[in-house]
């Protein structure tokens, strides 16, 4: 599956830096590269690789992924793949809840 994001699909609104903005996009790990939770141009390519390997394009896990980013990332989760493999994490326990 490759789900596509645009900015206006998501609620919260994020910081276009561009200085990053010509830095490789996470494609998956390993990748430790730091992960900027207020950059735009991480935060898409990021929900956009968590959707991916749920293979969903749904609109309520991807609401879901942004509220969980926003509530805070462990401070100690700093690389790409770390972030990458907590968001997954966090996902699979909300949408297991969900039924």
């Amino acid at each position: 599956m490759n789900v596509t994001i645009k900015p206006s699909d998501l609620w919260y609104k994020y910081a276009r830096k561009k200085e990053t903005r010509d830095r490789p996009r996470f494609a998956g790990a390993p990748d430790d590269l730091p992960f900027d939770a207020d950059n735009l141009y991480e935060v898409i390519p990021m929900f956009e690789a968590v959707m991916n390997t749920l293979e969903t394009c749904s609109e309520h896990v991807l609401r879901e992924l942004e509220e969980i980013l926003n509530r805070g990332v462990p401070g100690f989760l700093t690389r790409r793949d770390e972030v990458y493999d907590y968001l997954l994490g966090c996902i699979e326990e909300v949408l297991f809840e969900d039924g």
